[in-house]
């Protein structure tokens, strides 16, 4: 009687379970377990996904802690210093990539930095680590082109009164998305009627094409 052979072992690591982020039918899969936006002023303070981090908005100076990785998504190239190095083609669409490049923070702490522009869909991801250089590699290379779903996408960088755009400077990023719009009406005489007061889904979220997206509205 034969003995049944042993089942093969492997050491290699069970990649983590993970979640899309989208603006339109650009996406990242980052792990399950990031965060969103757990930063102050702007500087992340755990492993986090960044959209419309609100506390970008704060003038302070905060050192971003050793270990932390983080990717950020916007509808404009993420800072001044942006600059494509090298054209890069993503599931058959054409994207810019600039180099990753480190170099120490204002308390020493050494932080590495990448970008992928992918200016035909308006969206950019801007990836940063104090780890290294090559997990910056690494979440960049997760970004993905969605064909039947599409993320909810950010109207912070359209401006308008007095924080927030006015529906119709949004309505087109979400034709463009693929998404319907639906308006729900509420009595705010602190803003312009019109004014976006808030989105459900939240920017970011990822839907089937088609579906509709739920717009407070200041009346």
């Amino acid at each position: 009687m034969t003995s049944a052979s042993p089942t093969p072992t492997t050491d290699a690591p069970v990649p983590p379970a993970t979640r899309l982020v989208a603006f339109g039918h650009a996406a990242i899969a980052v792990p399950a377990a990031w965060a969103t936006n757990k930063s102050q002023c702007g500087t992340p303070k755990q492993d986090t996904v960044q959209i419309d981090d609100p506390t970008r908005a704060q003038f302070c100076q905060s050192n971003r802690p050793k270990g932390v990785e983080s990717v950020q998504l916007t509808g404009t190239p993420p800072s001044l210093d942006y600059h494509a190095d090298e054209a890069i083609v993503i599931d058959g669409v054409q994207a810019q990539r600039q180099r990753t490049s480190c170099l120490n923070g204002w308390q020493g702490t050494r932080v590495c930095m990448g970008a992928v522009g992918i200016p035909s869909l308006k969206v950019w991801f801007y990836a940063e680590s104090s780890t290294s250089a090559a997990e910056v590699d690494r979440i960049l290379a997760r970004i993905q082109i969605l064909r039947d779903r599409s993320g909810v996408p950010s109207y912070s960088s359209l401006g308008g009164p007095p924080l927030n755009p006015i529906a119709k400077n949004y309505a087109p990023l979400l034709l463009a998305a693929d998404l319907k719009s639906h308006y729900k009406w509420v009595t705010s005489p602190s803003y312009p009627s019109g004014t976006i007061l808030g989105i459900s889904p939240a920017v970011g979220t990822v839907l089937p094409v088609g579906s509709t997206v739920t717009l407070t509205l200041a009346r």
